[in-house]
């Protein structure tokens, strides 16, 4: 009898060891799964508005470039209708002049270097008068770079070559007769940005 006790007291005292150390080796995966959902969830708020962890990535630049080179396509595209023009010959030779006067002109000279360009890179002259140069070539509606830009002014006009166009769409215009400040108040060739509400005709020449 006494035998049989202690096979009891033994048996129970090994059920309550084995219950002691199995009960929380099962519940140890319930509490990392429990936990897990959690961990998992951390990545979703990277690159939200809320948390910022890094700058959100825009595509904007590479759709400027894709614009730019669509205007640059269409540009192209429009100098060859206007009889095999390229707007960068012209632009480039006005702007071997900046800073000086190749007329030798005193006074109204705007016209005169921009009938000097013209013949210099194989187009007709268009005389030394400003306003004549809105009858000179093909009109066209806005300012595009190689179009020569005619202008009113008070006590004449003026006239030059667009070379660019600057964020607010003003011309940018590289002509002959302009107050220069870096040569000290001379009127020389310059690029500067006109009004647009100063232009009144914008035209193509031929070839």
């Amino acid at each position: 009898m006494r035998l049989g006790k202690k096979r009891r007291a033994v048996f129970l005292l090994c059920s309550v060891a084995f219950a002691v150390l199995t009960v929380p080796a099962l519940a140890r995966p319930a509490h990392k799964a429990a936990q897990r959902p959690q961990a998992m969830a951390q990545p979703q708020n990277i690159g939200t508005l809320d948390s910022q962890p890094y700058p959100l990535v825009t595509a904007q630049p590479a759709a400027d470039e894709e614009t730019q080179g669509r205007r640059r396509a269409v540009q192209a595209h429009a100098n060859d209708a206007f009889g095999g023009f390229t707007s960068n010959s012209l632009v480039s030779e006005a702007r071997k002049y900046l800073g000086t006067n190749p007329t030798g002109r005193g006074s109204l000279w705007c016209g005169a270097f921009l009938d000097l360009v013209l013949k210099r890179t194989g187009h007709a002259g268009g005389g030394n008068l400003a306003s004549s140069y809105a009858r000179y070539g093909t009109r066209v509606d806005g300012p595009q770079v190689g179009a020569i830009a005619v202008m009113g002014r008070n006590g004449g006009g003026h006239v030059g070559v667009v070379s660019g166009i600057d964020p607010n769409g003003n011309p940018i215009i590289v002509s002959g007769n302009t107050w220069n400040r870096s040569t000290g108040g001379r009127h020389t060739v310059a690029e500067s940005v006109y009004p647009r509400s100063r232009i009144y005709a914008y035209v193509m020449p031929g070839s």
